[in-house]
């Protein structure tokens, strides 16, 4: 008795902030440190400004897909559409902007509403048809590639993105800071808004909690549902008009890499895959987690095999540290 008393003792002498970090959040920002310091035994420029300030960039791609995905994460589902929903919204925006100035001034909008309209057919099938979300994502992933396929012909894009998709990804608003990361902190800002201050936000984490207490204490889960998958695909199909604007132009396939880096970058920052917990700077973390990992693994010319096996190793080892459901839940 004396042990658990002395130990909650240390437990409250504990500074408040100390407190309240969540363990996993604490695992992936000291990975973060160690992976730079390890980083810079490879490459002396490894922890220079510029390299960063290009990683932070390119971590941007995958935190705006990641945001989308943790939403849908926190209901307990899972959106297995990300890679062609990236690839549509790409296409798309990309598409849009050949048609003169009407086209580029609606490209972006375009891109952003095909995605969402994905992420639309998936909420529908799983709130209100009941269809297990890794079925439904999966069968639309199958059905935006078929469509994308037979918009080209089966060939390369040929459209290219426009100026103002160029600049969101590649442009420097303020002097130094790439725009890119200026939207992921946009985006971030009002997801832990949404999140924490608003209706919506309490009613994602009741039902990743219990769904069905949630409806009986009168949430309208259905349309909490559908409108977490719109706004997962609308926000996948808004990483893709960023990675077009990136690399000028659309590409299929663009997305498929993108799958189990945003799956693993929110596991990685402490959100359980069985929903209901979790925050969005855990999902920061996991993001730039991942990043610096990629970064590291193509300078040691790491194959995109050995790259799969280690985000699924990643997963799995989160998901047992971390996703089992508590006994009394």
């Amino acid at each position: 008795m004396s042990d658990t008393t002395t130990a909650g003792g240390n437990s409250s002498r504990m500074p408040r902030f100390l407190r309240k970090v969540d363990p996993a959040v604490a695992t992936s920002f000291a990975c973060i440190i160690a992976l730079l310091i390890f980083g810079s035994l490879y490459s002396t420029s490894f922890l220079s400004p510029e390299y960063l300030l290009q990683q932070l960039k390119v971590a941007s791609f995958l935190g705006v897909i990641a945001t989308g995905m943790m939403l849908v994460i926190l209901l307990g589902q899972i959106d297995l559409s990300v890679p062609w929903t990236v690839s549509a919204g790409a296409m798309m925006a990309s598409a849009a902007a050949a048609f003169g100035p009407a086209g580029v001034a609606f490209a972006i909008p375009f891109g952003i509403f095909c995605g969402m309209a994905i992420g639309l057919v998936n909420g529908i099938g799983v709130a209100y048809l009941r269809i297990p979300s890794m079925i439904v994502t999966l069968a639309t992933n199958a059905v935006a590639q078929g469509l994308m396929v037979v918009y080209t012909g089966g060939f390369s894009p040929q459209d290219s993105a426009s100026e103002a998709m160029r600049y969101l990804a590649t442009g420097s608003l303020i002097p130094g800071v790439p725009n890119a990361v200026i939207v992921w902190a946009i985006i971030g800002a009002v997801t832990v808004f949404v999140l924490a201050r608003t209706t919506f936000g309490r009613s994602v984490y009741a039902i990743g909690n219990r769904e069905r207490a949630a409806y009986l204490s009168g949430v309208d889960t259905r349309k909490i549902v559908m409108i977490a998958f719109a706004v997962s695909g609308g926000l996948s199909a808004f990483g893709g008009v960023l990675l077009a604007g990136y690399a000028s132009k659309a590409a299929q396939s663009m997305g498929d890499p993108y799958l189990l880096p945003s799956i693993a970058a929110v596991v990685l920052g402490g959100t359980s895959i069985l929903g209901g917990r979790g925050s969005y700077l855990g999902t920061v973390a996991g993001v730039i987690l991942i990043t610096l990992l990629q970064s590291i693994l193509s300078v040691m010319q790491m194959p995109e095999a050995g790259r799969q096996i280690i985000y699924g190793i990643v997963i799995v080892a989160m998901l047992l540290l971390y996703g089992r459901t508590p006994a009394n839940r």
